[in-house]
């Protein structure tokens, strides 16, 4: 029992740090301010909250049911493994370089244009918080669970905890601002998407792995 504590543990870990890194939080400071310039500080939580249940929601059905919609559709886990691997090394790609944080502002700032009343949604929900990398990474997890109700719980947990941090970020987002500043974020965002990249190659290499015996 306790041997299977610790195993759990170390999946919960797992879990958070490639979610943790793959939404980045830190980085949603400087885009949360700039797409909700002009609201008060109440409203700013309300939209925060409002971001983080809709993020929350999206990631859960990902981990709950995107298993059997992976099934549905007649496409192997191996399969799925490798493209999943693919698109998250694309990902740490575009941390490493640089250009991620600039799309992402930018899209961001065009949204807030563009459709003010649903901020919380879009951008800030999808594709910020709950975006390609981080359902597709949830995807990849859930498999690994493999019907397991402990392993699968360790995910949900684990998202639950990536998306908490997301909204006490939101929340304090000019305080982040002021303490990590600009170039902090770069730094940072380099470094996880170098750790990003590596977590990608494993899944590659799995799944080619697995494919190759089928």
């Amino acid at each position: 029992m306790e041997f299977l504590a610790a195993a759990e543990l170390g999946d919960l870990a797992a879990d958070f740090v490639m979610l943790l890194v793959i939404v980045e939080p830190l980085g949603l400071a400087p885009i949360f301010l700039a797409v909700t310039a002009g609201h008060g500080a109440r409203a700013r939580a309300g939209i925060a909250a409002r971001a983080c249940f809709y993020a929350l929601a999206i990631l859960f059905g990902a981990a709950l049911v995107g298993e059997r919609l992976i099934d549905a559709l007649s496409i192997s886990l191996p399969a799925f493994r490798v493209a999943g691997g693919l698109l998250l090394f694309s990902i740490a790609s575009e941390m490493v370089i640089g250009v991620r944080v600039r799309r992402e502002a930018h899209a961001a700032a065009q949204a807030a244009e563009e459709n003010g009343r649903h901020l919380a949604a879009f951008p800030l929900a999808i594709p910020l918080m709950a975006g390609p990398g981080a359902i597709t990474a949830t995807l990849l997890l859930a498999g690994k669970a493999d019907g397991d109700p402990a392993r699968l719980a360790t995910l949900l947990i684990a998202i639950a905890a990536v998306i908490l941090i997301c909204y006490v970020v939101c929340c304090m987002a000019s305080a982040v601002e002021r303490v990590f500043g600009a170039t902090a974020n770069i730094v940072l965002s380099k470094v996880l998407g170098v750790l990003l990249a590596a977590l990608a190659v494993q899944f590659v290499a799995d799944g080619a792995k697995e494919l190759l015996r089928g």
